[in-house]
């Protein structure tokens, strides 16, 4: 019979020490442990983001939606306080994905996230999160999340799809599709749960201001691509211009020319595969459509991943 470890909890303070000098800085720089638990795909672009004169612990961004998110963290049991400046937040930032995460949840805190998942919009979603820390036997510290509250996902998409356009039913059934086929194929790449009734899927670059995205161009174009917006133009122009650098050994290792878009009258810049594809095509088009840009998107991560990790700001001060 094969011999079995014993889990034990650990103080989470014999880790964390303080909240905002050890915790946060960590979710930060690991959230995708985070995103693996709720099913989301996370990018944070803030820490410690205003919000008049207060500030949430993390901002963010789920890629898959497009929606604002914010973390509020405790290291302590939840309290009214907390629960207060998580709503506060929430409004300040138009959060539509709000996070609150704690060791302990109480009772009637647990509730109110209940509530509030029961009586906001159908795009609307708050978390609430347990974490812990847990070893087996003499092994390091490691984190477990555990969900106490999280949106009822039934009820709310029933909701969605009785303002859902027959365009966006038919956008929401590609890409439903299109992340059964991506799991099984890529597995780790994505952590989104469902298809939403929208022309594009964006998917996490392993970078902040980085994004691979599948998209409808149009009523007769579809592509994929990397796409560059880390909030500054003169940062997406620098990162753009030094994969630029690099073009015929890009496409020489996709095996495929790219349309590079240094997009001057915008903030973004965008490299970029396009074809003939449409919504409104057969299902043996759209399977091939979701096949092919499956395809793309890992030549993408396996040729563009290595290099977004290598960039740097050509200047004397640091990213």
């Amino acid at each position: 019979m094969a011999e079995l470890g014993t889990l034990t909890e650990v103080d989470i303070r014999q880790v964390w020490t303080n909240e905002a000098r050890d915790f946060t800085p960590w979710l930060k720089d690991n959230i995708d442990q985070l995103n693996q638990v709720l099913g989301l795909d996370i990018e944070i672009t803030e820490r410690e983001g205003a919000v008049g004169p207060f500030a949430v612990d993390l901002v963010g961004k789920d890629l898959s939606s497009g929606h604002t998110v914010i973390i509020e963290n405790q290291l302590e049991p939840t309290d009214h306080t907390h629960l207060g400046q998580l709503l506060t937040y929430t409004a300040g930032r138009e959060a539509k994905i709000v996070i609150w995460i704690s060791p302990q949840f109480r009772e009637e805190h647990r509730q109110a996230l209940d509530w509030l998942n029961e009586n906001t919009g159908e795009d609307q979603a708050f978390f609430g999160i347990e974490i812990k820390l847990v070893r087996i036997d003499n092994s390091r510290p490691a984190p477990l999340f555990r969900l106490v509250s999280q949106p009822n996902e039934w009820q709310k998409s029933v909701a969605s799809s009785r303002t859902t356009s027959a365009r966006g039913e038919a956008y929401q059934a590609f890409w439903t599709i299109f992340l059964e086929k991506i799991k099984k194929q890529a597995p780790g790449l994505i952590n989104a749960k469902k298809g939403l009734p929208q022309n594009w899927f964006n998917i996490s670059a392993g970078r902040s201001g980085f994004a691979y995205s599948a998209s409808f161009k149009s009523k007769r174009r579809f592509g994929v691509e990397l796409y560059i917006d880390t909030g500054d133009k003169d940062k997406n122009e620098q990162y753009f211009d030094q994969l630029y650098e690099q073009k015929e050994a890009i496409e020489q290792e996709l095996g495929s020319a790219l349309s590079w878009e240094r997009l001057e009258n915008a903030r973004a810049c965008r490299i970029a595969i396009i074809r003939d594809g449409s919504i409104e095509a057969s299902e043996e088009e759209l399977n091939e459509l979701q096949e092919w840009a499956i395809t793309k998107l890992i030549k993408f991560r396996d040729v563009f991943g290595k290099r977004i990790k290598g960039l740097e700001i050509k200047s004397t001060a640091e990213e």
